[in-house]
């Protein structure tokens, strides 16, 4: 849930709805991956983002913001990370085997799994190590020339890293993320932020996103409403009774859809409460 309303005009790619907007370019998301990755993508596949993942019935599911296949099959999945998150190498962890649950869903082996990409891009250092980038692969305690080969890496990318760890152009686009405006646009040396920039102006010049935009956060509003309405019943004013309810059974393992029904309450309201609990 954002903590403060901006208009669309006013928003920087850190933001989420900016963000899988300009990524649902596939040439955008291309060259991104390439440049965060260090490696050579021929094509991107399918884009779909904001996608949900939610296989289990009493399962807790997992929205996407980017998730797109190449033309080799292997799965990367980007997300936008603002606020100091909770536990955000165990969010990965869970990404990754909703993603893994989802790749095999439809009854193939396990060896069919895909090669895949984690990537948070944060608005702080998630490792206070002043890296810019943080890589992450299983290799053996005992001996780190023995790699587990599972296929699976995470990345945290720090949008304020110190070091000179990654390539000027990367760390160009991560200053870009916070502050995605025209000046900096315009005296960027990294190609690729001229071409993000022009795609970020095309939806903040659109009617149809801003309408779009419009209408989340007034459900963001109508959530936040719903909350205090709950709250209030019980004597509070912050729908503190409620949330702690769906944090309590949250974690006990109960699925969203099954909290709703147990405590009668509106599903939305659920998700936003398991939501801003999760990104608080």
């Amino acid at each position: 849930m954002r903590t403060e309303e901006k208009t669309l005009q006013e928003l920087n790619l850190d933001d989420d709805f900016m963000f899988a907007k300009v990524m649902s370019d596939q040439e955008i998301c291309r060259k991104v991956l390439e440049q965060i990755l260090d490696i050579s993508i021929k094509e991107v596949v399918v884009p779909s983002t904001q996608r949900t993942i939610d296989i289990l019935l009493e399962g807790k599911g997992v929205r996407l913001d980017v998730y797109v296949n190449d033309e080799n099959g292997t799965v990367y999945n980007v997300e936008m990370q603002r606020g100091r998150k909770r536990q955000l190498p165990k969010r990965s962890r869970y990404y990754q085997g909703s993603i893994d649950l989802d790749l095999i869903s439809a009854g193939q082996p396990y060896t069919s799994l895909k090669k895949t990409y984690i990537i948070f891009i944060c608005v702080f250092d998630p490792f206070q190590g002043q890296r810019h980038r943080y890589t992450f692969e299983y290799i053996c305690h005992e001996d780190h020339t023995i790699a587990l080969g599972d296929e699976t890496t995470k990345i945290f990318l720090n949008t304020r890293g110190k070091l000179d760890d990654v390539s000027a152009e990367l760390k160009e686009f991560l200053t870009y993320v916070e502050n995605t405006t025209d000046a900096y646009a315009a005296r960027a040396e990294n190609p690729l932020i001229q071409e993000i920039h022009e795609k970020v102006k095309e939806v903040k010049q659109s009617k149809e996103m801003e309408v779009e935009y419009m209408t989340l956060l007034q459900r963001d509003r109508e959530n936040i409403e719903l909350g205090r309405e709950e709250g209030r019943e019980e004597g509070l004013r912050d729908g503190s009774v409620w949330t702690a309810k769906i944090i309590r059974l949250y974690h006990s393992g109960m699925g969203s859809k099954d909290i709703a029904e147990k405590l009668d309450l509106d599903m939305d309201y659920v998700t936003r409460a398991i939501y801003e609990y999760e990104n608080a």
